[in-house]
């Protein structure tokens, strides 16, 4: 059977993955404090004022500025992995975050329980922390 034009048209999702994603920020040096320091994102590289980029495993954040009428426009909401989330977020704590949701059993998955608590950033942009443990027995 030949491939028609529509079929040699269509996008395949393995020809994507993430590589950046835009974090949007009202002050540059809070949120790199916040991202770089509190968080601990290692940093790329900064093109002052109003422009960043960390680096996150193969993902690369960008902090950049708003102007205009999307200065009042937050992020959707972008998830972190962690291996201990109970400890991630006693650190966050000692780090003075505010804790918007403290970590809880979100989902049982087939292969894991799945935790999630949530804090924000300096913009309120609201973060979702993430761990996927071992499937407990009794859930």
């Amino acid at each position: 059977m030949e491939p028609t034009q529509q079929d040699a048209t269509k996008l395949s999702t393995s020809d994507l993955s993430i590589k950046q994603i835009a974090i949007a920020i009202s002050d540059l040096p809070k949120a790199l404090n916040f991202y770089h320091k509190v968080l601990n994102i290692p940093l790329a590289f900064e093109v002052p004022p109003n422009l960043a980029f960390l680096e996150l495993g193969d993902i690369r954040l960008m902090l950049t500025t708003l102007q205009g009428s999307e200065q009042d426009h937050h992020t959707s909401v972008i998830y972190y992995q962690t291996t201990n989330i109970e400890q991630y977020f006693e650190q966050l704590n000692v780090k003075g975050v505010a804790i918007e949701r403290p970590p809880a059993f979100a989902a049982k998955m087939p292969d894991h329980d799945l935790w999630i608590g949530f804090i924000r950033d300096p913009d309120e942009n609201l973060i979702g922390i993430m761990e996927e443990k071992p499937p407990s027995d009794g859930e």
